[in-house]
């Protein structure tokens, strides 16, 4: 099984996802991670990024979700995911379960005023929520309890 801890910036998907991939023993994979330096650069010098932008990035990612799966590996993907298209490129099989951190703007926002030393700046969350297609069907998990609770809540739903 492959889990993509997917929402905006700053709700928390590397700290939830790596904190669910170590209590069930599995492989943690940050998607910013396979950002080529040009994303970054752009992000960075906080411009948004496009659906182009995005195209090696999401092949990447799904190319490693499939070699998790065809290894019958288990893992987990910190990812924002946050248009639909994207979500199904990464669907590789229904083995690949999508968990959404939800918060409000100003909660996020709060969060990133306080993180240091990540390329994508407080000033680009208001790009993410415009396109963040909220999904439907996948486990959606509120930000407001401390990372274990939600570690706890999403290992519920998943019945691990």
């Amino acid at each position: 099984m492959v889990v993509i801890v997917m929402g905006v910036s700053g709700s928390g998907k590397t700290t939830v996802g790596s904190l669910l991939a170590r209590r069930l023993g599995w492989s943690f994979y940050d998607a910013d991670d396979f950002h080529p330096p040009a994303n970054k650069e752009k992000m960075t010098r906080g411009i948004p990024l496009s659906d182009e932008d995005r195209v090696d990035w999401l092949s990447s990612l799904r190319h490693s979700v499939e070699r998790e799966i065809v290894s019958n590996h288990s893992a987990v993907f910190a990812c924002s995911a946050l248009k639909e298209v994207y979500r199904e490129r990464l669907q590789v099989t229904d083995q690949v379960k999508f968990v959404f951190l939800r918060g409000t703007y100003e909660q996020i926002e709060t969060r990133m005023n306080e993180r240091a030393h990540h390329f994508m700046k407080p000033n680009m969350l208001r790009s993410q929520f415009e396109i963040l297609e909220e999904p439907a069907d996948v486990i959606s998990v509120d930000i407001t309890a401390p990372p274990d609770e939600i570690v706890k809540s999403i290992c519920k739903e998943l019945n691990l």
